[in-house]
């Protein structure tokens, strides 16, 4: 073996801090040549010319490469990726993530989608609850896990109440039907009290949020949705972690404020790995009785935030009176008129890998017939998974 083939063996060693990965595996490592008074020339490639990380993987790399006793000093060639030399760097992330995440019930070809912003109030959990409904409505299993851990709403929005209960040392979520469709709900709002503050720190918020992955059982689902709080903190790195497969719908307003702080969780997409599939603009503006449109919060975030990004603006849903006037929302009155249209786009933009609908006989199972009466026990006031 050559010291050039010793050296690029070695590196193997050295990962990339952000994406937790070698720097040969990921495709940074260029030619490598030892000449024999025992300089090494090594070219190394970052995904982009200010990474902030580069100082620390020049050290890396040299501390590497003079650890082999024929290299006597180290001549390094910085350089940036193509834009397709990234993409293909990404892929591998990606890959390579994939094959050490943890074993859960959610088969990998699942579609795991997080609906993700950058800012609170924007509607990210109403867009979830429609969407796992418009899915549903088509025939597929939706799994929803609403990991707003301090902000739950899921439980109340979707209409679903009762016990978690376990089987098989796994959580097994509320499940109702919507047409020949159905949504499994894991949330807590389900766990603890409505009104109750949970007044727990990041590592317990981790652990929870784990736990609704790793210790329920998702089996048989068609698509995963799952409502983050919002940012990009503790909550959005654990499911990050988790689940590689993840894509990011970024949910924002028409007002630029809020577009320009999307674009933060956006951000993260990117350093953890994770595609952002889509843009959904909510509060687009409300239309009068008298039919004219008024833009309330202005017009055209949603779709600049899309052209940034390069990713396709998938709804752009205005602000209606059904939500509002609901006067409960154990049967929401706002589901057969929004979801079905806006979310038209959705199933091409996910993955190739989309679910086709499941050939269901009569309602699924574990679902009542009538959508809004599946669970008639009213919560006690603390919850917790009975086995």
């Amino acid at each position: 073996m050559t010291a050039a083939d010793q050296l690029r063996e070695r590196l193997n060693q050295v990962l990339d801090p952000e994406l937790g990965a070698s720097i040969v595996e990921l495709g940074m490592v260029g030619t490598i040549d030892v000449d024999s008074n025992g300089l090494a020339k090594i070219q190394i490639a970052l995904t982009t010319a200010g990474c902030p990380l580069r100082a620390q993987i020049e050290r890396d790399v040299r501390e590497a490469a003079l650890s082999i006793e024929a290299v006597h000093a180290v001549e390094l060639v910085m350089g940036v990726l193509e834009p397709e030399a990234k993409a293909e760097l990404m892929r591998r992330a990606r890959t390579i993530a994939q094959t050490r995440a943890p074993l859960t019930s959610i088969p990998y070809q699942t579609p795991v989608l997080m609906i993700a912003s950058g800012k609170g109030g924007v509607g990210k959990s109403s867009v979830t609850a429609n969407l796992a409904v418009a899915l549903a409505e088509r025939g597929l299993r939706v799994g929803v896990l609403d990991a707003d851990i301090w902000g739950f709403s899921l439980s109340r929005l979707l209409g679903i109440e009762g016990d978690v209960r376990a089987s098989g040392g796994k959580m097994q979520p509320l499940e109702k039907c919507f047409a020949q469709g159905s949504v499994k709900l894991l949330s807590m709002g389900l766990l603890a009290d409505e009104d109750q503050a949970l007044l727990w720190r990041g590592l317990i918020v981790q652990k929870a949020v784990a736990q609704f992955i790793e210790d329920a059982d998702w089996s048989g689902i068609d698509y995963l949705l799952i409502d983050t709080p919002p940012g990009t903190g503790d909550i959005a790195m654990t499911l990050a972690r988790l689940l590689p497969q993840m894509g990011q719908l970024l949910v924002t307003t028409p007002a630029h404020a809020a577009q320009r702080v999307a674009q933060r969780a956006a951000d993260f997409a990117r350093k953890s790995n994770i595609r952002v599939l889509g843009v959904i603009e909510n509060m687009s503006g409300v239309t009068c009785v008298c039919g004219q449109r008024h833009a309330f919060f202005g017009e055209g975030g949603g779709r600049e935030l899309s052209d940034e990004l390069g990713v396709p603006l998938l709804a752009e849903i205005e602000l209606g009176s059904p939500l509002a006037s609901a006067p409960t929302w154990a049967n929401p009155p706002w589901y057969t008129r929004v979801p079905t249209v806006p979310f038209a786009n959705l199933p091409s933009a996910c993955s190739p890998i989309s679910p086709r609908p499941r050939a269901h006989s009569g309602a699924p199972r574990g679902c009542s017939t009538r959508s809004n009466a599946l669970f008639t026990s009213r919560r006690s006031p603390r919850h917790r998974a009975r086995g």
